[in-house]
């Protein structure tokens, strides 16, 4: 399911699917054409090509090395959608090539993945208190917004109770999907990216590079998701990044050039809440 159908009701909540072998991957997405939904259609296609990957593993092993790498493959591949690479497939008509162009395209970035760090683990904070019994039944909506507040510096717009239930507007709450994958795959798209494109032989700033065309920045990622879960996901980073621990310098590597301009920008400010 590709649009949302006119005649019922469905989930339009993106996911992918592994129809049980012999090559059969779906996806399931109301879709429509912008560029949010442009990043989740890569981040759906990395599911599917990790199945694709490990499906002649025996059934135990058809499963990504850790739950953050599953998440974080399609979301790599998002890395290289630079404004180059949107040129080359014909989706823009020149590379801007000005300092605040890259500045912008990489507060845009930093919106998404640095903004979406606190988040992800606030939600499955959250799950483990309930889980646990450390937030009690009557202190749900409360605790949510303590967490939202101590990690997001935000709070509710208008006044919320006990009446309001508002850890449901997340899906992943509801359908109690473990929500800290997509915390490690922030981690670990960075690391992937970095070490895909030292293997493409790129030079110049992380956020410049697309591994687009490039076979054995391919061949090194398809190498891995081959793997499954054969083997304990450190040895799965060793085969793809050269390193066994996940490691967030990459994600600043990516970032610097935004990085410099903020520092300067906000020169003399408190930050904080």
């Amino acid at each position: 399911m590709i649009t949302k159908p006119r005649d019922r009701e469905v989930v339009c909540h993106a996911s992918a699917w592994e129809m049980g072998g012999e090559g059969d991957v779906r996806i399931k997405m109301c879709t429509k054409v912008t560029g949010e939904d442009f990043f989740t259609v890569h981040h759906e296609l990395g599911h599917v090509y990790y199945y694709l990957m490990y499906e002649g593993m025996p059934p135990l092993f058809q499963q990504g090395a850790n739950d953050g790498f599953h998440e974080g493959i399609g979301d790599t591949l998002m890395l290289s959608v630079t404004p180059k690479y949107l040129v080359d497939i014909g989706l823009f008509d020149k590379v801007p090539n000005t300092a605040k162009s890259d500045v912008n395209f990489l507060m845009k970035r930093a919106l998404d993945k640095v903004a979406f760090f606190p988040f992800g683990k606030l939600i499955d904070q959250w799950r483990w208190e309930v889980f646990d019994g450390r937030i009690k039944p009557e202190q749900y909506n409360a605790a949510w917004w303590k967490l939202r507040t101590e990690y997001q510096g935000i709070a509710a717009p208008v006044e919320r109770t006990e009446a309001d239930f508002d850890p449901g507007a997340k899906y992943h709450i509801p359908n109690n999907t473990p929500y800290l994958r997509y915390f490690l795959a922030t981690v670990l798209q960075f690391q992937f990216h970095r070490a895909l494109c030292q293997t493409a032989g790129h030079e110049g700033s992380l956020n410049s590079c697309s591994i687009a065309g490039s076979k054995a920045a391919g061949k090194k990622l398809a190498d891995m998701m081959r793997m499954g879960s054969t083997r304990p996901w450190p040895e799965a980073l060793q085969a793809i990044a050269g390193e066994d621990k996940m490691d967030a310098t990459a994600m600043l590597d990516y970032f610097a050039p935004l990085a410099k301009f903020l520092d300067e920008q906000n020169a003399g400010q408190i930050c904080g809440w």
